[in-house]
């Protein structure tokens, strides 16, 4: 099962209450304080791994609570600090704060860690608070409270290039056709009811990450069908890729619904680069016209037959061309290049 939101509340551990002790020795008298700190709470730590494609685990359980320190003991003993409780995510996994709202952070990369509520401190000894004056205290502190908190877990796929359309539109068809993905395929609207992801190989060990999402609908970004709930799936894309049939009665009107979805639910989403492609041209006669739509914006128009493998490598090619493209100008503006390339 595929769930990308989840949320959950955290607790750090306690920090460990300091001693109150005083020394007792045969043969030293008025020994003094020896009461030792209490262990520092332990933390938790959202931990992004690679492993991971869904947030299935919270699920099942919400609530989730760090060990504390241990108390301070005798001979200026301190106590032992909690294990840091690490929670797995996958890549991709955005933190919110529920209460605040404010957003903690976003795990892009595998092994990348995120404290997300820090122990409490432990408590001073006696020994602390010896002075010339007062050589004999009694006072003994308790450990801080851990952080507690509420969280939204929100997954955002990583995908280079994007793939969006109206319910069978080819979607599906073309990543099984392209990867090793095997999507849901059939002739009947929502075939498609998860993001799936696939890897498209090219020679000379090239590859990039294609991602599916369920069919776009007209109002989609106001929570009409089922694409609303995974448009935050294609925010991190390099590229769309916005497929209509080849059979379309008016693709341009399609073309046009799609993109103010697209508009309507983000403004990243409604100026992010695309393509065009038109699917199922083993449906088109022979003697047809490409099919064509104006689209300004779009950086390519294709047409393609993934069930007839016609058309795929021009439109691979391109789409791997374009996604190094970007992730080259990301690299550059990342190193601060005044002149990145601009697609």
């Amino acid at each position: 099962m595929f769930l990308d939101y989840a949320e959950i509340n955290v607790k750090a551990g306690d920090g460990g209450g300091g001693a109150s002790s005083m020394r007792r020795e045969s043969m030293t008298p008025r020994g003094g304080p020896d009461g030792g700190d209490g262990g520092r709470g332990a933390d938790v730590v959202l931990r992004a791994d690679k492993q991971l494609n869904t947030l299935l685990d919270y699920r099942y359980r919400q609530n989730y609570k760090a060990e504390p320190g241990q108390k301070g003991t005798a001979v200026n003993c301190t106590g032992r600090s909690g294990d840091h409780l690490y929670l797995r995510v996958p890549p991709g996994t955005v933190i919110r704060d529920l209460e605040t709202g404010e957003i903690l952070g976003d795990l892009l990369n595998d092994g990348e860690e995120m404290i997300v509520a820090r122990g409490g401190k432990g408590g001073w000894g006696n020994a602390r608070f010896a002075t010339a004056t007062n050589q004999a205290p009694r006072r003994a502190d308790p450990g801080e409270p851990g952080e507690e908190r509420r969280l939204a877990l929100e997954l955002k796929l990583i995908a280079d290039v994007g793939l969006v359309g109206e319910p069978n539109a080819g979607k599906s068809t073309l990543l099984a056709s392209v990867s090793a993905a095997t999507p849901k395929v059939a002739d009947y609207p929502f075939t498609t009811l998860t993001p799936n992801l696939g890897v498209v190989q090219l020679s000379g060990n090239r590859s990039f990450v294609m991602a599916d999402i369920p069919g776009i609908i007209e109002g989609a970004h106001e929570g009409k069908g089922l694409g609303h709930q995974f448009l935050r799936h294609i925010e991190r894309t390099r590229t769309l890729a916005i497929m209509i049939p080849g059979d379309a009665l008016e693709p341009q009107e399609e073309y046009d619904r799609l993109r103010r979805e697209l508009q309507e639910y983000s403004e990243e989403l409604g100026t992010k680069h695309h393509c065009v492609i038109f699917t199922k041209a083993d449906l088109l006669p022979p003697d047809w016209p490409e099919p064509r739509v104006n689209a300004p914006d779009a950086w390519g128009q294709f047409v393609i037959s993934s069930v007839a493998q016609r058309g795929l490598d021009p439109l691979l090619e391109a789409l791997w061309t374009r996604a190094a493209q970007v992730a080259e100008a990301e690299r550059q503006l990342d190193e601060g290049d005044p002149e990145p390339w601009r697609p």
